[in-house]
């Protein structure tokens, strides 16, 4: 495509922007409702788009799980739809109303950012959900899917589209680029269109993004995630919250790369490890968790950890193990090799939960539970658009709210300043 054909699909984003300010909320929701309608009505076809990128990956790819669709996933989907049609609209959420001294009233209230810019890889699920939040909350979206998806994307955009025309809204609210180079660079230099840019993927794709991008972007995190599962943690909550972390989904980001372990506790891992064995999860281990789980752990599945497998973002059946000597030590060692993102304690000991939670520099800090639950709809947002791990602007799952901007409006009698 020419430049002057992505500027001229910029600008239809830009004023189809304008043009969602102007609707109604319940026209909003009508259209989502009736995009989960034609998920379900489609999936066959869903599917069958599906299969053909399926067909040009090699299964044991790490991605190729989260380019996956199935009846239960699209089914989750429309369902998500439903959810973000229900919740209720930021826009025009009034923050803050006091009247000044002189007499001028003050509002802050929440408005559209206007056009936001999507980059992702082979997550076909993030076209639905980047859509319903961008359009529950009055933005244009502009999606640069990976070509992996490219099948998939393009199938899940034709119902998009289909239900915008359904309820007479501009198509434009909702654009598919091609799933090239230079439409990735023309989307990050898309200055005066684009009012912010958000990766989602792999930190290879989030450094190029945040490294390449003109306009604005909201950094989404890779992940690589701890448990710690301290001295007086309870076994059997302990089993549970490193199993599902690990092996619920293990490619996503919230999925566990290192358990850290108490070395008082080091007689207890081969138990707390036999879930992930029946699972077939090799495991990366320090000298210590190697000696404790060694006869108690198919040796096929056992190797020594390299000092890279601490910054290892596995998304895989494969897990690090390491040994800490107390809170203090699992803590610098979340510090220096944690990516902000999500990060979890095992413990009955209420103080030590509380450090942790406090000392912990991370966008979801959990006490006895898995991390598996960072995600937007686990937290009532319906939907995410990412997970964000900066600290300037929005930091954990972003849903509705997140991708809203503030206005103040100000009205007056005549007052001038003196």
């Amino acid at each position: 495509m020419t430049s002057q054909t992505y500027t001229d699909m910029f600008s239809a984003a830009r004023e189809a922007s304008r043009q969602l300010i102007s609707y109604d909320d319940t026209i909003l929701s009508n259209v989502l409702t009736t995009l989960a309608g034609l998920v379900e009505a489609n999936t066959g076809m869903l599917l069958e788009a599906n299969r053909r990128d399926l067909a040009k990956m090699d299964e044991s790819n790490p991605l190729y799980d989260r380019l996956m669709l199935t009846p239960d996933r699209l089914a989750g989907i429309a369902a998500a739809l439903r959810d973000v049609a229900a919740l209720p609209s930021p826009i025009g959420e009034v923050m803050e109303e006091r009247t000044l001294p002189n007499g001028i009233e003050l509002k802050k209230v929440r408005v559209p950012f206007g056009v936001v810019g999507i980059i992702y890889e082979a997550r076909p699920n993030v076209t639905f959900e980047v859509f319903s939040l961008c359009l529950k909350s009055g933005n244009a979206c502009i999606l640069k899917g990976g070509h992996d998806a490219e099948d998939s994307n393009l199938a899940a955009m034709s119902l998009i589209h289909e239900a915008l025309k359904h309820h007479s809204l501009p198509v434009a609210a909702a654009t598919l680029m091609p799933s090239t180079h230079d439409a990735t660079k023309a989307l990050l230099e898309a200055t005066g269109y684009v009012d912010v840019c958000i990766p989602r993927g792999g930190r290879r794709l989030i450094d190029f993004v945040r490294d390449s991008a003109k306009v604005p972007v909201i950094e989404t995190g890779a992940g690589i995630v701890h448990v710690y599962f301290a001295g007086e943690g309870d076994i059997e909550i302990g089993k549970k919250v490193i199993t599902n972390a690990k092996t619920r989904r293990v490619s996503v980001c919230n999925a566990l790369d290192t358990l850290l372990i108490d070395k008082s506790r080091l007689s207890d891992l081969p138990a707390l490890c036999a879930s992930l064995a029946e699972k077939n999860v090799a495991v990366h281990s320090d000298s210590e968790a190697y000696k404790a789980l060694s006869g108690n752990y198919p040796a096929g599945l056992m190797t020594h950890a390299a000092d890279d497998d601490w910054d290892t973002e596995w998304m895989d059946y494969k897990i690090s193990i390491k040994t800490v000597d107390g809170l203090d030590d699992a803590l610098r060692h979340i510090a220096r090799h944690g990516s902000g993102h999500s990060e979890s304690i095992v413990t009955e000991n209420q103080e030590e939960a509380s450090i942790f939670q406090r000392d912990t520099d991370a966008a979801c800090v959990y006490v006895n539970l898995p991390t598996s639950f960072t995600d937007g709809g686990q937290f009532g947002l319906g939907a995410e658009i990412g997970i964000s791990t900066q600290k300037l602007g929005p930091r954990g799952p972003m849903g509705l709210r997140e991708i809203t901007t503030t206005r103040y409006l100000l009205t007056g009698h005549g007052q001038t300043r003196p």
